[in-house]
């Protein structure tokens, strides 16, 4: 699989985790879970499958120091870096035609920087899978088999089988679903047709340049300006004169829901999107009272608590608490019950409208 290469996204800002996760020091690049970021987490979990060599990072310039501190062995040319935040489709459409133009027979599995995957022997099974399925000109998505009806993903509906590989079936992708209602999402549950959309697609370059071109020729377009300059010295100034106009736009929305000739490989190998607390709390390991302490354990006193998450460095008393996230850092105390997690991203968003950045 010489011509197989990894992109890993990895300039996001992981708003729920606030505010351990913030605007310089964004969730992929901490150690939530044990002692490495996450970032280095996803590289390493790539690695046997692909060379140091063949993985690309799309990031922004504000990351890169860390990044390359973290992971040394990826090429410094393989980072590719937005000017400034476009969302998902511009920021992978600029590294994947960068990867197009250096290897135009290339394979690209899109994954993320911040997922928690258990077991890593069986994803890097399916990305293999995945890979021989791209070389059909078939764009493959990994979906995953939802365990509830939750409403913070977005949704894949499975049409006919279409092929069965190695203990592994890949069928017609017939629809996508973004972040539905309770409701609906308890349907798609029920149907046993769907699965959790994570953000994982596996593609030929050429198949994603015709894509980009079909659906977002403003994206198509600028790309297509910006070619020549691949890899000379003026590849930087002329990047920051396009960038300004391209659209704002998620790949999902943007390509995937109406992308041709899609498969969905729906799996379950312990995938976690840590895009909140309380996902944090499901994948650690819990005391017999099912609470998760972090930090500094020896610096806490628990009592009467139950089902609690406590991340904090310096002594924190939890009392006749049930089914609470209590955060806390230097600057910021959160305290907030586990149903209510997802609402971090609104506090964020209220920093940010009353201008207090000195906390984002």
């Amino acid at each position: 699989m010489k011509n197989y290469y990894a992109l890993i996204m990895a300039g996001g800002g992981g708003t729920r985790l606030w505010p351990v996760s913030r605007k310089e020091t964004p969730k992929q690049l901490l150690p939530l879970i044990d002692e490495r970021t996450m970032y280095k987490t996803t590289v390493e979990r790539l690695l046997p499958t692909f060379t140091a060599e063949n993985i690309y990072i799309s990031t922004n310039a504000s990351f890169i120091e860390a990044m390359r501190r973290d992971t040394p062995e990826i090429p410094a040319q393989n980072f590719v870096i937005e000017p400034n935040a476009k969302d998902t489709a511009p920021a992978a459409a600029l590294a994947l035609s960068i990867i197009h133009k250096r290897h135009p027979d290339a394979v690209v599995a899109m994954v993320h920087s911040d997922h928690f995957i258990e077991q890593e022997d069986k994803f890097r099974d399916i990305l293999k899978i995945a890979y021989n399925l791209a070389n059909e000109d078939q764009i493959t998505t990994i979906g995953i088999t939802p365990t509830h009806p939750a409403t913070g993903f977005g949704y894949i509906k499975q049409g006919k089988e279409a092929q069965s590989i190695e203990g592994f079936t890949a069928y017609e992708a017939v629809g996508f679903t973004e972040k539905p209602n309770i409701v609906t999402a308890t349907s798609f549950i029920a149907s046993g047709k769907y699965s959790w959309n994570a953000g994982m697609f596996i593609w030929k370059t050429a198949i994603a340049m015709q894509e980009y071109a079909r659906q977002q020729p403003q994206i198509s377009e600028l790309l297509t300006q910006l070619e020549p300059s691949i890899d000379t010295p003026a590849f930087q100034a002329e990047l920051a004169t396009l960038w300004n106009q391209m659209p704002k736009v998620s790949i999902d929305v943007g390509i995937m829901e109406g992308a041709e000739n899609m498969l969905v490989i729906p799996e379950e190998f312990g995938w976690n999107d840590v895009g909140s607390w309380d996902a944090l709390y499901d994948i650690m390991t819990l005391d017999k009272f099912g609470n998760c302490i972090s930090g500094d354990t020896e610096n806490h006193v628990i009592l009467d608590t139950k089902q609690t998450l406590v991340y904090s460095d310096r002594l924190t008393v939890t009392i006749g608490i049930e089914d609470v996230i209590v955060v806390d850092t230097p600057d910021v105390v959160l305290i907030c019950h586990k149903d209510r997690a997802q609402d971090v991203r609104e506090v964020v968003n209220h920093l940010k409208a009353t201008h207090r950045n000195e906390y984002l």
